[in-house]
C-alpha cells in the first residue's frame, strides 16, 4: 500500500485540510496571471522581460486551539517579486521591489468577522471550503503597493526649475504703478498752492 501526500489547488484551496496535513504550498504566479493588476498596470517597456515578471509566493496553513476557545485555522502568506509602477517624481517606469509577510485567521462567516476586526490584530477572512488563494495574493500585492510611487534615485537628473516662455522678455509694467505714483503725488501740494 503506497500513500500519496493530499494534492492542494491554490485556486480551490481547502484551508483545513492543509492545516490538518501541516501544509505548505508554495509558486509562483506571473502578474499577466492576475486580472486586476493586469487591468491597472503600468506598461513595461521591455515586453520580453514582462513576460518574466512574477511574484514568488508560499502559503502555510496550521491549527490553533486558544486557552478556552475552539480550533482555529490560521494562515501565513509571504511573496516577493518586482512590480512596475510609475515614478511620481520623474514620470518613468521602475521596478518596485515587494516583499509580503502576513497571517490571517479563518473566521466562520461575515457577521463574526466583523465583531472580532476591531479587537484582532490578525486579518480575519471567511473560511469557505474552495479558497482562492492567488486572488489573495493579489488583494495583497494592491494592499502592499507604495501610496506614492518612487525611485530611490532618479536614474535621469531632473529639471530644477520650471521655465516659462516668456521669462526672458522685458518685464512689462505693473498694471497698479500709475495708480501709486498718482497716489504718492497726492500728499504734496500742487502747483500754486504753496504754503504761504
Amino acid at each position: 500500500m503506497t500513500s500519496s501526500s493530499p494534492v492542494f489547488s491554490a485556486q480551490a484551496l481547502d484551508v483545513r485540510r492543509l492545516a490538518r496535513a501541516h501544509g505548505v504550498m508554495q509558486g509562483a504566479v506571473a502578474l499577466a496571471d492576475l486580472p486586476r493588476w493586469r487591468e491597472d498596470a503600468p506598461e513595461w517597456p521591455q515586453a520580453d522581460a514582462a513576460a518574466a515578471l512574477q511574484l514568488d509566493w508560499q502559503a502555510r496553513a496550521e491549527l490553533r486551539t486558544p486557552p478556552g476557545g475552539a480550533e482555529q485555522v490560521w494562515l501565513r502568506l509571504t511573496f516577493t517579486g518586482q512590480v512596475p509602477q510609475i515614478c511620481q517624481r520623474c514620470l518613468s517606469v521602475y521596478l518596485q521591489p515587494l516583499a509580503v509577510d502576513r497571517w490571517f485567521r479563518f473566521v466562520a462567516d461575515e457577521a463574526t468577522a466583523e465583531a472580532e476586526d476591531d479587537d484582532a490584530e490578525e486579518d480575519l477572512l471567511v473560511w469557505t471550503p474552495r479558497f482562492n488563494l492567488l486572488e489573495l495574493v493579489e488583494d495583497e500585492l494592491f494592499l502592499a503597493l507604495p501610496l506614492v510611487p518612487m525611485h530611490d534615485v532618479c536614474p535621469q537628473a531632473l529639471p530644477t526649475e520650471a521655465v516659462d516662455a516668456d521669462f526672458h522678455q522685458a518685464e512689462r509694467p505693473h498694471p497698479f504703478a500709475a495708480l501709486a505714483a498718482l497716489k504718492g503725488r497726492a500728499g504734496r501740494p500742487g502747483p500754486g498752492q504753496e504754503d504761504a
